[in-house]
């Protein structure tokens, strides 16, 4: 999975944290930093605000911990792997 971050966000801090508490290895674009990171991130989410996370093709975006744990559980469940 690909975490497309801005720096500062509090979403992005705790998209960080539960994607590490999951056991989930990860990349991260900064897209306060990248412009090339943060035109990718509106192609694929069509929106500006971060995170954003690219699994695999499957888009999650501008979301906190409520939204991500299910997306998370879903993904890593045995039927997936």
């Amino acid at each position: 999975p690909v975490l497309y971050a801005k720096v500062g966000c509090p979403w992005c801090a705790e998209a960080r944290q539960v994607l590490a508490a999951s056991g989930v290895t990860f990349s991260e674009k900064n897209v306060s930093l990248d412009s090339s990171a943060f035109a990718e991130m509106r192609r694929l989410s069509g929106q500006t605000s971060a995170p954003v996370l690219d699994w695999d093709g499957t888009i999650l975006a501008d979301f906190g911990s409520e939204e991500l744990k299910p997306f998370l559980a879903a993904r890593l469940s045995p039927a997936n792997r």
